[in-house]
């Protein structure tokens, strides 16, 4: 499934209405190049989770975990400062994906074979200053109103 933003609060918007259809256990891995919309559309994600309003949602590229309480818990990753699997398994974040909240990661490509074959993939690029184009691969149906 193919979803264009034409700017970064319609990809709040559109992360808004995935995370609304999550559930405990779903591993979403974001991918990207660098300035490409990852931690923003992770923002819109994780606000669809019911994660508090007034809550700031940063990145955390220096924290690598930064976890939240909405409806079900979120533990959203940042790996682009690691640099092999090694430090991935070092942090533990194998333990995350098999619990009952909701794991984002951004950089998923990092964890290469830890990652778990049911799981929602978003590859996301820009195709212009503020346009992006996403590309949701699910093992479902439940994002095709988006179609």
């Amino acid at each position: 499934m193919v979803i264009i933003s034409s700017s970064p609060e319609e990809s709040q918007k559109i992360g808004r209405a995935i995370g609304k259809l999550l559930t405990a256990g779903d591993v979403v891995c974001l991918y990207g190049d660098l300035g490409s919309g990852k931690t923003c559309l992770a923002q819109g994600i994780i606000k669809g989770l019911d994660v508090a309003e007034d809550k700031y949602l940063r990145s955390p590229t220096f924290t690598l975990i930064n976890q939240y309480k909405g409806r079900m818990p979120v533990c959203h990753l940042d790996l682009y400062r690691l640099d092999n699997i090694n430090e991935v398994e070092d942090i533990g974040i194998e333990e995350h994906m098999c619990g009952d909240e909701v794991v984002i990661i951004e950089w998923a490509e990092r964890l290469e074979k830890l990652l778990p074959e049911k799981r929602i993939d978003i590859h996301i690029s820009s195709v212009g200053i503020n346009t992006r184009k996403f590309i949701i691969s699910c093992p479902d149906n439940r994002f095709d109103f988006f179609a």
